[in-house]
């Protein structure tokens, strides 16, 4: 049975998750999703309820994964060449989470200027062991990314063991049966949208 993993999306800037070009992608961040998730399993992030946010409750994306990349594997597939991040460019661009890259098997971890770089471009020891501790890039084709504008969980979304799907709090929490599986597919299936939907909150927040 796919499983569901659920977590708080705590900085929602497009850049992990990054939704863009036709697929969602988790490539950097949340180490312990990206090392157990599989094809088939859904990935779940809600709003974060910090007090200069208040999106707590609230959906922020959801992406059943259809397939798993290694960084070598991410970085050399011209599919995902546009979400090579470039800083100078739009946020969008700016917020390319395809940031790892080497010359070869053997070789160190490069990392592109991104948002896990140092302030002045320079590479982020600390993030790159990070990231590239787990060489897995989750890829879905079956996504819907609300941003800063997603809708409420429904409080009837509720596992077999009595738990909230919509995780609160710091951490993820996994769903590994057949009625929180159900009922979060059948959620995300009735809101009858796919793909980007909505900016991310903190794009939002540079509007006002």
């Amino acid at each position: 049975m796919p499983s569901v993993f659920s977590y708080v999306v705590r900085y929602d800037s497009g850049f992990a998750p990054n939704p863009f070009y036709g697929y969602a992608t988790l490539a950097t961040c949340k180490p312990d999703i990206r090392s157990s998730a599989n094809v088939g399993d859904w990935v779940v992030g809600s709003g974060s309820n910090d007090r200069f946010i208040r999106r707590g409750g609230y959906l922020v994306h959801a992406m059943r994964i259809t397939e798993i990349l290694t960084f070598d594997q991410y970085s050399a597939d011209p599919r995902f060449e546009r979400k090579k991040p470039y800083r100078t460019g739009s946020r969008k661009q700016s917020c390319g989470d395809n940031i790892y890259f080497r010359a070869d098997l053997g070789s160190a971890w490069q990392q592109r200027d991104s948002f896990h770089s140092r302030p002045n471009g320079e590479s982020n020891p600390d993030h790159i062991r990070r990231d590239t501790g787990v060489n897995r890039v989750l890829v879905s084709e079956d996504f819907v990314y609300f941003g800063g504008e997603g809708p409420p969980f429904p409080d009837d979304l509720i596992s077999a063991d009595g738990r909230q799907i919509c995780k609160k709090g710091i951490g993820r929490s996994r769903f590994n049966d057949e009625i929180a599986f159900e009922l979060l597919e059948g959620w995300i299936r009735s809101l009858g949208v796919s793909g980007y939907q909505g900016a991310p909150y903190e794009w939002l927040t540079l509007r006002r």
